[in-house]
């Protein structure tokens, strides 16, 4: 069962990033986690541009620091749960954090799975746990790289070769769950990009709000 979705939003720019995308890859490893890489590119104007970095990613993390109320923006920084974020080169901080929201995740827990079916890939959310105040939140698929090896070239991490983890190349919404079990298709064709190894879907309560529930699979 998952105890924690961590979302680390990192930059090849960012000389401060390396320890943290190694973190996350330990936590990847995790069978209770699942841990994805948002690379940012709001660090673009120090020299290097970030290969691999989207404005959607930018625009989650701002969505998430608008939705806590505190305007913290930065990298390497790790969101638990969509509750509440920490250092992501720390992993005290990381598991203080996992420990503090995962009551929270627990007790509102939707059941999620992600299952291939032929042509199709097949969705499935359950009903919210008695007494839990979740009526409505988004589905959000996700489709992942494995890894990515880079070598930085230009600006604060240059020379280095970074290794990154479980790299979201697209999030898109996919539907809205109303507490009620729903089960959805989608066109296998539709995430088997090149390079695509895993998927994983997010039950978000609102743009960027408590995660409810979390699945994945991998071998696309």
């Amino acid at each position: 069962e998952i105890r924690a979705v961590l979302e680390l939003f990192t930059s090849q720019g960012c000389s401060s990033c390396p320890p943290a995308d190694a973190l996350l890859g330990q936590y990847a490893e995790r069978s209770d986690v699942i841990a994805l890489s948002y690379p940012v590119d709001y660090w673009d104007y120090l020299g290097w541009k970030d290969t691999l970095a989207k404005p959607q990613f930018t625009a989650r993390q701002k969505y998430y620091a608008k939705t806590r109320g505190d305007g913290r923006i930065y990298t390497p920084q790790m969101i638990v749960n969509g509750r509440v974020h920490a250092i992501g080169s720390s992993a005290n901080s990381i598991d203080n954090a996992i420990e503090a929201t995962a009551p929270e995740l627990a007790a509102t827990r939707v059941p999620v799975s992600i299952r291939m079916e032929g042509k199709y890939t097949v969705v499935e959310v359950g009903a919210a746990p008695p007494g839990a105040a979740v009526e409505e939140a988004t589905i959000w698929l996700a489709t992942v790289h494995r890894q990515f090896d880079v070598k930085i070239e230009r600006g604060e991490n240059l020379g280095k070769l970074v290794k990154y983890i479980n790299v979201v190349r697209n999030l898109n919404p996919i539907g809205v769950w109303m507490g009620k079990p729903d089960s959805l298709q989608i066109s296998r064709e539709a995430i088997a990009e090149p390079g695509n190894e895993m998927c994983v879907v997010l039950l978000q309560v609102g743009k960027a709000g408590p995660i409810v529930g979390a699945a994945s699979f991998t071998g696309l």
